[in-house]
């Protein structure tokens, strides 16, 4: 994170990257961690953690929803840790709604199962980036991407469907080249910073040196 001299007290904006396996994700996360300013936290996923951890990734029904429902709470418990540091925005990777992507069953049992409903998890989040997943040359470098390519296109789109009644939410296509669409999502981002960040952070992304780059990418638990 870059430091931008900035020493307000702002009011928190939380904002949520999501997409399908293979959209760059976690890529475009390192060009950010690179690039904004140190009012920006990021979050972890949440799904990383509880597989990451050891929680069994089966394929049957009910140990399916199991991991939804354990992903959805912990993505709820690091957003309050990420508002304890009171930044200026709050991005998260993936966010709760992302559950009912990956729930296998209709959209009422996942909200029944998590206590909660659609507009109150909308309410949690100022704006939604989706990052579309490729329809051509997806990546199976990942070796914990487990999805085939029709099925990381058919997340994407339970995605997009999942997150259509949000009231901001920016659907960033797929293109030819990975470095603009990363540099289009910084773009965004930077535009939600406060005003006072938004200006000594252009003056140093003009400095020769700035490590604005696309970094090689962690390995993600959902191939985001």
């Amino acid at each position: 994170m870059t430091a931008c001299g900035c020493t307000e007290t702002h009011d928190r904006e939380r904002i949520v990257l999501t997409g399908g396996p293979g959209a760059g994700k976690t890529a475009v996360l390192e060009m950010v961690r690179h690039t904004l300013c140190e009012h920006v936290l990021i979050l972890p996923e949440a799904a990383t953690i509880v597989f990451g951890g050891g929680f069994p990734r089966r394929q049957d029904r009910e140990s399916r929803r199991a991991a939804q429902r354990a992903i959805f709470h912990v993505q709820r418990e690091l957003e309050v840790t990420g508002d304890v540091a009171r930044p200026a925005v709050v991005r998260c990777d993936r966010g709760t709604v992302d559950g009912l992507a990956y729930w296998p069953g209709p959209p009422e049992d996942f909200w029944a199962a998590t206590g909660t409903e659609a507009r109150e998890e909308f309410d949690r989040y100022d704006l939604v980036v989706h990052l579309r997943t490729p329809t051509v040359g997806y990546d199976h470098a990942n070796p914990l991407r487990v999805e085939t390519a029709a099925a990381a296109a058919a997340i994407d789109a339970h995605l997009e469907r999942a997150w259509r009644g949000h009231p901001r939410r920016v659907l960033v296509e797929p293109t030819g080249d990975f470095v603009d669409k990363a540099r289009s999502v910084v773009a965004l981002l930077l535009a939600e910073l406060p005003a006072c960040c938004s200006r000594n952070l252009e003056a140093s992304l003009r400095r020769p040196n700035h490590p604005a780059q696309v970094a090689t990418p962690p390995r993600s638990a959902t191939g985001g």
